[in-house]
């Protein structure tokens, strides 16, 4: 009848798909995949990040394993509810690298009326040919949210849906852009990003690897704000200026920092490795490496329950006692308290 049928469902037209399932390569790239456990698990999350090096290898051109994950999770969804199998060719299964559909999604997600989704995907599709370090860089995104994030039950949950990592990948363009001296295609990214995705980071903006942008809606993060390695935030995080200044106005937020929802930071401010800011806090000063600082203005109420918190996901302190406390049980030395 024209159809391949998996499982009782009809899945994808005959013909390209079954190309793509029954090729010998694509036959030997699934049965390892299927190596690598349940997707959705921690195992599985783990097996992939041990093998990031054979994953990202020396080249955009290479048919990796780490695609070939994001392929076989497409076409067991696409199984599952046939509605979606155009959309997941299209997007996933018909590209054979993982910047290339990177690139044709956000083209399809930021374009407008008078710049055409082709002109975008090309400049895309420029950038990450030009630089082979958006190679390791997207899988290490990637796979923050999967790791960090119990609402991602499949790597394509966030290449897919999730904003927060669109944004992501969409102002690393800008930013490769911005660092080429091409401002105006730089401000229309941003203003792109901030228009359809509601998450505003200028293009000068440093930002390490594997930074998790939960929910996203309403982050904003200025011109001179530096964001280190493995750093979670969360919706509605500001890294905000301080003064007229052209010089160094925004933050400097160390490694596998935890910011809380709705947290503003102000200025030309450190905060140091391993730190974590509670949710609402107003940060107007440095905050020490592995400490905890609540309130407004934040002040230092603890120590993160654990060692890198923004792996952890965990929004407790451990506290410690006030020195002008009357009763120094009320708030015993290492007990968890919930910000």
């Amino acid at each position: 009848d024209g159809v391949v049928r998996r499982e009782g469902r009809v899945w994808r037209r005959r013909g390209v798909v079954r190309a793509v399932v029954e090729s010998p390569q694509a036959v030997a790239l699934a049965s390892a995949v299927r190596e690598l456990g349940e997707p959705g698990s921690l195992g599985y999350v783990e097996s992939v990040r041990s093998r990031t090096e054979e994953f990202c290898g020396a080249s955009h051109g290479s048919r990796d394993l780490f695609w070939a994950v994001l392929q076989e999770e497409a076409r067991t969804v696409a199984a599952e509810e046939p509605l979606l199998a155009s959309f997941l060719f299209s997007a996933i299964i018909n590209h054979k690298t993982m910047h290339r559909a990177m690139a044709f999604h956000l083209a399809n997600k930021l374009d407008g009326p008078s710049f055409s989704n082709t002109l975008l995907m090309e400049i895309c599709n420029e950038v990450y040919e030009s630089d082979l370090s958006f190679c390791p860089t997207i899988r290490e995104d990637l796979m923050a949210v999967m790791a960090r994030d119990p609402a991602c039950t499949r790597f394509i949950d966030a290449f897919l849906y999730f904003k927060g990592f669109h944004a992501l990948q969409a102002h690393r363009v800008a930013h490769w852009l911005w660092k080429d001296e091409r401002y105006p295609i730089a401000y229309y990214l941003q203003s792109q990003i901030s228009k359809e995705l509601h998450v505003d980071i200028h293009p000068a903006a440093q930002i390490g690897p594997g930074l998790l942008m939960d929910h996203a809606t309403g982050v904003v993060i200025g011109e001179t704000a530096v964001v280190g390695r493995n750093v979670s935030m969360l919706h509605h995080v500001t890294l905000g200026g301080s003064g007229q200044s052209h010089g160094k106005r925004h933050p400097t937020v160390g490694n596998g920092v935890l910011i809380g929802a709705g947290a503003t930071l102000l200025g030309d401010i450190k905060i140091g490795d391993m730190a974590q800011v509670g949710a609402c806090s107003l940060v107007l000063e440095d905050v020490p490496p592995s400490s905890t600082v609540v309130g407004v203005p934040a002040r230092v109420v603890g120590k993160p329950t654990a060692a890198v918190p923004a792996l952890s996901m965990q929004h407790d302190v451990t506290a410690r006692p006030s020195a002008n406390s009357s009763n120094p049980t009320t708030n015993p030395p290492d007990s968890p308290t919930c910000l």
